[in-house]
Formats: C-alpha cells, sequence, structure tokens
C-alpha cells in the first residue's frame, strides 16, 4: 500500500482492508501452550491472526488455536510453541513469569500435563500475577470420565470445557477460554456465551447429563440450532479436602476475587509508594480502599463491603495492616416463573 504523492498542500490519507482477526479492546491476554511445528522454547506475543500465521502458518495447530481465541475476545495472545508432551512444563514456565496474563489454554488432553497447569496456575496467582486455567475433554469422553477429570484437577483457577469440537479437538475449549477473556465484567456468568469458530460439538447433553457436570466441575456446552454456546461456566473446585463444598463452584467468584483484590493492591502501591507509616498516611490508605470497592459496587461487581481497617503491625513498625471484607455479585443463572391461571 502506498500514499501517491504531489506538490500541493493538504492532508492525504492511505487505508487498507483486511479479513485478519484481531483481538477484542477490552479483552485480556491469553497465554497458549499448544503443539505446534514452529521451534520450542520461545514466547511469541501476537496482537492479531496474521501476526500468527506469520509466525507458525495458517494450517499449524497453534495457529488456528490463536485465530479461535481472537474470535471469541482475546485482545492479545501469548504463545509458547510445544514439539511434543514432555515439552508443556517448559511451556508453562515461560507463561507462568508473564505479568499480564488473565487466561491460560492449553491443547493436551493428558490429565498429568493439566495438573502442572493447575500447579504453573496457582504459583503465577500466589506471586500476584492472577489467572485461570482452560483445559480439554479427551476426545470422546462420557459424562463420568469428564467429572472425574475435573475431580481429579480441583481448583478454582481450572475450567474443564465439555465436550470437544467435532473433530475431537481442542477448538471449543479455546473458544471458551476466548470468551472468558473477552468478558470484561468478572460478575457476568459465561452461561450463553457463543462460541465463535466452532460449528459441531461430538456430544450433545440432556438436562439429567448437564446436571451432573456442573455439580462435577465442568463447564457443559452445547450445540443449538447450529451454534455453540456454554451452558453455564463453573470451575472444577467441587470438593475442600474430602468434603463436597461448592463455594467455589462459579466461575464469577473467582473472576471477581482476581478483580477487586489486584485493583486495590495496584492503587495502594501507586499511590503510597513512598510513604509514612503514619496515622495520617493510614487514614489515606483506608479512604483509597474504600474508593475502590465503592467503584466496585457502583459497578454491581460486589454487592457490599464491611470492616474496612488499616493499622500498623504490632511486631513491626514499617509494616501497615489492610482488612476488609465484601461480597461477590452473582449471575442470574435461572428464572422461574410461576403463572396463576384463572378460567
Amino acid at each position: 500500500m502506498s500514499t501517491t504523492k504531489h506538490e500541493r498542500p493538504g492532508v492525504y490519507s492511505r487505508y487498507d482492508a483486511s479479513t485478519v482477526v484481531s483481538g477484542g479492546g477490552s479483552g485480556k491476554t491469553v497465554g497458549i501452550a499448544a503443539l505446534s511445528e514452529a521451534e520450542a522454547g520461545g514466547l511469541h506475543a501476537l496482537a492479531r491472526y496474521e501476526d500468527a500465521a506469520a509466525a507458525f502458518g495458517a494450517e499449524d495447530n497453534l495457529c488456528r488455536l490463536a485465530q479461535t481465541l481472537f474470535r471469541n475476545g482475546a485482545a492479545q495472545v501469548k504463545a509458547a510453541p510445544v514439539a511434543a508432551e514432555e515439552g508443556y512444563e517448559a511451556a508453562f514456565a515461560l507463561l507462568e513469569a508473564e505479568e499480564d496474563l488473565a487466561v491460560i489454554f492449553c491443547d493436551s488432553t493428558t490429565l498429568g500435563v493439566q495438573q502442572k497447569l493447575r500447579e504453573s496456575v496457582e504459583n503465577a496467582s500466589q506471586a500476584r500475577r492472577e489467572r485461570i486455567a482452560v483445559v480439554c475433554p479427551g476426545s470422546g469422553e462420557n459424562v463420568s470420565e469428564l467429572v472425574a477429570r475435573a475431580e481429579a484437577l480441583n481448583s478454582e483457577r481450572v475450567v474443564l470445557a465439555a465436550p470437544a469440537d467435532g473433530t475431537g479437538g481442542a477448538l471449543a475449549a479455546a473458544a471458551a477460554a476466548g470468551a472468558i477473556a473477552g468478558e470484561n465484567d468478572p460478575a457476568v456468568p459465561l452461561g450463553g456465551a457463543e462460541l465463535k469458530g466452532v460449528d459441531t460439538l461430538q456430544a450433545q447433553y440432556g438436562d439429567s447429563e448437564i446436571d451432573l457436570l456442573v455439580r462435577g466441575g465442568v463447564t457443559p456446552l452445547e450445540c443449538v440450532g447450529g451454534k455453540v454456546s456454554v451452558v453455564r461456566g463453573v470451575t472444577t473446585r467441587t470438593k475442600s479436602g474430602t468434603a463436597a463444598d461448592a463455594t467455589w463452584r462459579e466461575l464469577t467468584t473467582i473472576r471477581i476475587v482476581d478483580d477487586v483484590i489486584p485493583t486495590v493492591r495496584s492503587a495502594l502501591r501507586a499511590k503510597f509508594r513512598r510513604a509514612k507509616n503514619t496515622e495520617q498516611s493510614r487514614g489515606a490508605i483506608r479512604s483509597q480502599v474504600v474508593l475502590e470497592l465503592e467503584n466496585k459496587l457502583a459497578r454491581e461487581i460486589i454487592t457490599g463491603y464491611d470492616g474496612v481497617t488499616v493499622t500498623a503491625d504490632s511486631e513491626n513498625p514499617t509494616v501497615c495492616l489492610v482488612d476488609f471484607s465484601f461480597t461477590v455479585a452473582h449471575g442470574l443463572n435461572q428464572i422461574w416463573l410461576s403463572a396463576h391461571i384463572t378460567v
């Protein structure tokens, strides 16, 4: 593309048109570790599908998965090519060190690899780099096998989306990962999100099967009228120890926590980088925390907060202790109608 040049003063313009897929402006960054013909051991920052095609080739597995992530809302993709099954752990290590990843996707269906991803995601989140992992089911897995896989993962930071797409590949789960990254409001439930780039699924679940999947920690997908969508977004966390625990079942819960805590943390870090641990400073810190929580309350990300206290540590005078509680907003999954008919 070139601009015609003249001697007349003025403002000249040029444009081009393309059918390439790029990320959504309000979406988050997705990290992906997937099999590829490209050289393993590096990390590629991709802003659009064209970047992926140039880096890996249009027919490459990693390129197709990146395209699906972009189509469903990912703003950027950071891709770690993997040559063979034993290379996933090194790819996870590369992604674990990245600061700005909201979702990590892996195309391996091996449970051991998925458990390694869970460990990587949990380690990164403990190091203040909060993120969620999305993993694939095995091709042809039935409901019982899917629930068993979710039980073996059992983490509020891992989402298992099933069934696989019609080819038995990872596109459906990748689309779910892109949809999670593309939703800017963490309190909006994933259920009902249309998954673009996926035409068919390996299985169609009935209501009883969906009940078992949701309660078992599996995010079910369905195809209705030729469109694939999420039935309900849940995490694989169904137990605390050996006891059943639904506290972290809804995906929105961990997403809200990952929105509120880092927001407060970032605000305090930015405004109190060099401050004194005095009563006046602690009062200002409390005001800033309240301001951030009020913002989340106004946006309906939380429904309330309480107990905001800021105190000096009795054992270390250079430490300030900030304590507060909040209630997450719950998504609307069902509406029950009761009609009373008079004839």
